[in-house]
């Protein structure tokens, strides 16, 4: 019998003040080792903590680090990036998605030269001013950059906390509890470490279907691992159907080139190249917002592509030009694709276009 789940403690579990000295000795000897973070000893950058904590957003570490390299080798900080052409910026985040995140970093970049010298604010309600800076994002530069106390929830950290303390009422219902908590177990100290200790945490043990709990330095302050099943928490709502949306892709093709087109600034995919495409409605559009009058063929295949509110399925429009002044986009090389900064959905159009006509 597992003497953790049957002994009694006079002490409540968790003992919050128990929390932070346990993972931060941890930390110490486990935290991972990423191009964002400071060394032991040494003060992090700011420009780089909020750049990663951007990209970071609903993507994987794994993606996110040579995306992260080759951004600050090419703008290394808000100098350069205020400075940066913003369709250069939005094919340099391709692939990455939300795509208003890359607009916002621009634009904060600019804020942060011209209003605030070219420093990024320490004061966590100050952070929140700039564009793209939610609570979280400001929360977590507040503390990871600077050594404020603040409390910084994400996915990995809303996890760990639900657990800890066995809170079982769902999400999103449960966030209000799950930040108090969290804000119970926050350190004045080492509030950055704390943070990232979490996010490692989450991260590596207390994983969303197998945590590793007999790792796990909070094993013996953890609710939710003493009544057993911690994998169940937290309780996530049942998901709705996304709606399934349909439209047409258009590859226009003229000698070794095809057009492509930048999509408005406002909207879904704002200011990104891309294929052009008609209308995207509940029924497929067929050839309805053509770039040109052509022979387009319309092709059996169909590039499907899911998106945060809904589903989409285009279908294929191939047409071929001898000569063509694209007024409203521009021929870009078929050869060099790969350095267009597509979005997936079009990456994807693409590929098989080329697979096909290859």
């Amino acid at each position: 019998m597992d003497a953790t789940r049957s002994c009694p403690r006079p002490d409540p579990i968790p003992n919050p003040a128990a929390i932070a000295p346990l993972l931060l000795a941890w930390y110490d000897s486990h935290r991972r080792a990423l191009p964002w973070r400071a060394l032991p000893g040494e003060m992090a950058d700011p420009y780089r903590v909020w750049l990663s904590e951007v990209m970071l957003q609903q993507t994987t570490v794994a993606a996110v680090r040579p995306r992260f390299e080759a951004w600050t080798a090419r703008w290394p900080d808000f100098a350069s990036l205020a400075a940066a052409d913003e369709a250069e910026v939005m094919a340099a985040w391709a692939g990455l998605g939300y795509y208003a995140r890359a607009r916002n970093l621009v634009a904060a970049a600019k804020v942060v030269v011209a209003e605030h010298g070219g420093a990024f604010p320490q004061d966590e309600a100050v952070l929140r001013t700039l564009p793209g800076l939610g609570a979280y994002t400001a929360a977590a530069v507040a503390a990871i950059a600077f050594g404020r106390r603040a409390v910084v929830v994400d996915a990995n950290v809303e996890r760990v906390v639900a657990r800890l303390f066995a809170i079982r009422e769902p999400l999103p219902g449960a966030r209000a509890a799950i930040r108090a908590a969290a804000d119970r177990v926050t350190p004045d100290a080492r509030a950055g470490d704390f943070a990232q200790a979490m996010m490692d945490l989450g991260s590596g043990i207390c994983t969303p279907k197998k945590p590793t709990c007999l790792l796990c330095p909070l094993d013996e302050e953890c609710r939710g691992y003493r009544e057993g099943a911690p994998e169940r928490l937290p309780v996530k709502a049942a998901k709705k159907a996304k709606p399934q949306r349909h439209g047409t892709i258009f590859w226009l093709q003229r000698g070794e080139e095809v057009l492509l087109v930048r999509r408005p600034d406002k909207g879904l995919l704002g200011g990104m190249r891309a294929l052009p495409t008609g209308p995207w409605g509940d029924e497929p559009p067929g050839l309805a917002g053509a770039p040109v009058d052509a022979a387009w063929e319309m092709r059996n295949a169909t590039v499907s592509h899911g998106f945060t509110h809904f589903d989409i399925e285009l279908t294929l429009a191939v047409a071929r030009v001898q000569a063509h002044h694209a007024d409203d986009g521009l021929w870009w090389p078929i050869a060099a694709l790969d350095r267009a900064g597509l979005p997936t959905l079009f990456a994807k159009a693409a590929a098989a276009v080329t697979r096909r006509d290859g």
